[in-house]
């Protein structure tokens, strides 16, 4: 307000000062009467902001009386510095009349000034003139409110595509936060399940020596430090604010398959691990589900089937081939622990969210297994011969970076 204030006084004094030096026309009035109308221009200055529709007015009513007792330099600067403030300040559509009224005035006041003195290189000189008063300024607050209006709109859409983006960086977080979940939840319940039917066994049977019940205490020992150990890992991670990647040196890898079958063994079933071809490298995503496949077929195993348990893994071209063998017996089939089928389903989308395929049923013991897969289909070629029913789960698994099922 102080630097407005300023403005109008310093306008007001150098319209004062160019009356004095006599930057006006005589009409045989006193001199201090041209300073009425410069006081209205200027009054027009002091609300050009708050209201410049009113310093219009006043700047039109200044003017007007002006050019009956002037006009004076002074009072027609300031006038152009009305109507700069109420097209610039003042509504859009005003200012695109406004400049619409100035040009039709100046092409009137220069064919009024031709009219009058006979003279058409006064109509060109009054028409400049005119439109240099009220022309110019006009087009220069329209020119500079596009860029300001433009200057926004772009401000708008940038905060717009910075929330757009902070919303996706948050679903993105909330994505990769449910997985790691999801991976929590698998991981516990493979350890617990593996802890419960050691523990159930121990308590059944009242036959077993004591290096046996060592034997199991132990491995029952170990699913529980292994389960707290890679649960405090989830957690911590869980806690992260950022996206940072889950750390190399802990996430679990398909070639830790090992592991996983001698855990299995220890926990009383007989199991076998084969791997054919050469063994590489695995993009993450696809390594991780490869291992919690493995997982979760062998807790499912422990839960409903029997031994023995055969596990391959089978490097082949742009795919990874997992498949988990296991005796089924009548009590696995009609016996299961809470969650089992949620074991198949997490297997299943683990499986496509890679990219691969996964196919789990009961087959014969003496089939013949020559799986294949062609556009992306599981395809089973199996010479029933007898023999006992087997459980089978397999999935396969694209290794090549982005690359699909098939």
């Amino acid at each position: 307000m102080k630097q407005v204030v300023l403005g109008a006084g310093l306008a007001f004094a150098v319209g004062v000062v160019l009356i004095a030096g006599g930057s006006h026309l005589e009409r045989g009035v006193p001199t201090w009467v041209l300073v009425i109308p410069l006081a209205f221009t200027c009054a027009g200055v002091l609300v050009r902001q708050r209201a410049p529709l009113a310093a219009l007015g006043l700047g039109v009513v200044g003017i007007v009386m002006d050019g009956f007792v002037g006009p004076s330099l002074g009072t027609v600067l300031i006038f152009t510095d009305n109507l700069y403030a109420a097209a610039l300040y003042g509504p859009a559509r005003f200012a695109r009349v406004l400049l619409g009224i100035a040009g039709a005035l100046a092409v009137v006041a220069g064919a009024v000034a031709g009219f009058l003195y006979e003279d058409w290189r006064m109509l060109a000189v009054m028409g400049v003139q005119a439109g240099l008063v009220l022309i110019t300024p006009v087009t220069t607050a329209v020119v500079l409110r596009e860029q300001r209006d433009r200057a926004a709109a772009e401000r708008v859409r940038a905060e717009q595509v910075a929330r757009l983006a902070e919303l996706d960086r948050q679903a993105a977080v909330a994505a990769e936060r449910t997985r790691m979940a999801r991976e929590l939840h698998d991981m516990i319940a493979n350890h617990f399940s593996a802890i419960a039917i050691q523990s159930t066994a121990a308590l059944s049977r009242k036959d077993l020596d004591r290096e046996t019940v060592r034997m199991v205490m132990e491995s029952v020992r170990e699913n529980s430090v292994k389960g707290m150990a890679e649960m405090r890992a989830m957690i911590g991670l869980l806690r992260q604010d950022g996206d940072e990647a889950e750390n190399e040196a802990t996430r679990p890898r398909l070639a830790d398959a090992e592991t996983l079958v001698e855990r299995v063994r220890r926990a009383g079933m007989a199991a076998e691990l084969r791997v054919e071809g050469e063994a590489r490298e695995l993009p993450a995503a696809v390594d991780l589900a490869g291992y919690r496949i493995l997982q979760e077929a062998l807790t499912n195993a422990l839960k409903h089937g029997g031994s023995p348990a055969s596990v391959v893994v089978v490097y082949e071209g742009e795919r990874v081939r997992l498949s988990v063998e296991n005796a089924l017996g009548e009590e696995g089939r009609e016996v299961g622990l809470p969650g089992a089928g949620a074991g198949l389903i997490g297997m299943r989308e683990r499986a496509s969210l890679v990219g691969g395929v996964f196919d789990a049923g009961v087959v014969r013991d003496e089939a013949v297994r020559d799986e294949a897969v062609r556009d992306g289909v599981v395809r089973d070629e199996v010479r029933v011969d007898g023999g006992g029913e087997r459980w089978r789960v397999l999935a396969v698994l694209p290794t090549a970076v982005g690359g699909g099922g098939g």
